[in-house]
């Protein structure tokens, strides 16, 4: 690489360290996230330090999805420390922004993906939020087993890990939510995921058999799992 590329590399590292230290106004941060670059889109989220309204939440969640992979991760951070401060639950209103929030539990970036789960763990209690919300997730996790069930696991494509990547976090988020979700849906859940061949995706559902369930099909997968050739699978 030559000289100019470092000199460029340096130039960027300044001007996010002068843009970071500066002093903004809640609304000037605020702002730069609805016209900001990357960069500034991803301080502004880092140097939010409240939400006043429902119009900042949604600022902020605009930018959860379809953005740099920077901007995504430090708004996932925020969201976190927001929804987890009762003050500021209200603004967010979950049953209104369920997509956004499903589309954030399966994004490409796992911390993303644990940031936002940990977050909507604070809204279990919330049920008009979790109606809507664990419909739509068994729907989606539904809808990528009907994909990964038809792949060879021994071929390591690309396709096969995204989707693989995917079903494993739903599957992540129904551990959190699995009371809240239809039964018969998540019966059916646990019976297809524990026939996958991804290790990764047999481990997620033993971990949701680990709930109890006064089921006797579900206690003979928890079972069969328990018997698992993948010592991960089968340590719960």
């Amino acid at each position: 690489m030559n000289n100019t590329y470092y000199e460029n590399l340096d130039q960027n590292f300044m001007n996010a360290l002068k843009f970071y230290e500066a002093d903004y106004t809640h609304e000037e941060l605020i702002d730069l996230l609805k016209n900001g670059n990357i960069v500034q889109k991803q301080i502004a989220a880092l140097r939010l330090d409240s939400i006043k309204n429902t119009e900042d939440a949604q600022v902020l969640l605009s930018n959860l999805t379809g953005q740099d992979g920077k901007i995504r991760e430090a708004v996932s951070l925020k969201l976190l420390e927001f929804i987890s401060d009762i003050n500021y639950i209200k603004y967010f209103e979950p049953s209104k922004n369920v997509q956004v929030l499903l589309d954030a539990v399966i994004d490409i970036n796992g911390n993303i993906c644990r940031n936002v789960i940990r977050a909507l763990s604070n809204l279990k209690d919330d049920e008009k939020f979790c109606k809507v919300f664990c419909d739509k997730l068994a729907e989606l996790t539904l809808n990528l087993l009907d994909t990964v069930e038809k792949f060879d696991f021994q071929e390591g494509k690309y396709k096969v890990n995204k989707e693989a990547f995917k079903l494993y976090w739903c599957l992540e988020t129904v551990y959190v939510f699995w009371n809240k979700l239809n039964f018969a849906a998540l019966k059916e859940i646990l019976n297809r995921a524990s026939e996958i061949g991804e290790y990764t995706i047999r481990e997620k559902c033993a971990k949701i058999l680990t709930c109890g369930f006064d089921d006797e099909n579900l206690i003979q997968i928890r079972q069969k799992l328990k018997n698992d050739s993948n010592y991960y699978v089968r340590r719960y």
